[in-house]
């Protein structure tokens, strides 16, 4: 049975909002899946989010080409009422057309998640600016976290960061995302240019997240990793078990994953 949408879907996204403004960033681990995601609620996550890559992998379906735009929504219902505060990586928003962006984040929304994050991939500024004033319009409470890939995708230009970062912030967003920036000084500074919480993704080799926070960092992703993580595990289990060593590290009982994937039912 899947559970319903919070009753108060104003004020659980107002909830997830606060949590940007805490004394610590939020740290969001990424799940992909129903299991992923309650097991990361588990651990005390207060608020999950999901992976675009990790969803599409998942699924055999590529990321990045709006193939998973009903994927996500099914997920995103399958995971209401699940404990936890859910955020859904839309990728570009599913589409070009604002309204129809517009709709699939009013989906997600009655779905019971209380964000999204939104890629420009590098696209036309103005297209989606119009994208997120879109969204803000149909689902107002819905926390619209802005990302740029001008470090991801791009030759990591501090003023074209600013510029679209600008733009998304005029259109309403409530946060803004630039994944692949670990550069402590652009970070500090990008902090210092706006007034809005800043989303940075972790990166092993990166600043630790006690020292993002010291820069002003407000939430920190995990995006992909946890996915490629356990992808690289299942492959380290199945070497090491065909060369005969025995294999290393935490595994959750048959019991465990079961009772992730059984039904929630109401008291």
């Amino acid at each position: 049975m899947t559970a319903a949408p919070s009753e108060d879907p104003v004020g659980a996204a107002a909830a997830f909002a606060a949590l940007h403004h805490a004394d610590v960033p939020l740290l969001l681990p990424n799940a992909w899946d129903h299991a992923s995601a309650l097991a990361l609620a588990g651990q005390g996550f207060e608020a999950v989010g999901t992976t675009s890559l990790g969803v599409a992998a998942a699924a055999g379906l590529p990321d990045g080409a709006a193939a998973t735009r009903d994927l996500t929504v099914r997920l995103a219902r399958q995971l209401a009422g699940g404990g936890f505060l859910l955020s859904v990586d839309a990728e570009d928003g599913f589409g070009r057309d604002p309204d129809e962006v517009a709709a699939s984040a009013r989906e997600l929304a009655d779905a019971g998640a209380v964000g999204v994050n939104i890629e420009d991939g590098l696209g036309s500024t103005a297209l989606h600016a119009a994208k997120i004033a879109a969204v803000k319009a149909a689902v107002p409470h819905l926390f619209v976290n802005a990302r740029t890939d001008t470090y991801w995708l791009g030759d990591g230009s501090h003023a074209e960061t600013c510029r679209r970062l600008d733009a998304y912030l005029q259109a309403g967003a409530d946060g803004v995302f630039v994944p692949g920036l670990s550069d402590p000084d652009r970070i500090a500074d990008l902090v210092k240019t706006f007034d809005a919480p800043l989303n940075i993704l972790y990166a092993p080799l990166g600043p630790t997240v006690a020292r993002l926070g010291d820069l002003g960092v407000r939430r920190v992703s995990l995006g992909s990793l946890l996915y490629r993580r356990s992808l690289g595990a299942a492959l380290d289990t199945a070497l090491d078990i065909r060369a005969g060593r025995t294999p290393q590290g935490a595994i959750p009982t048959y019991a465990d994953v079961q009772a992730l994937s059984a039904p929630r039912l109401d008291p």
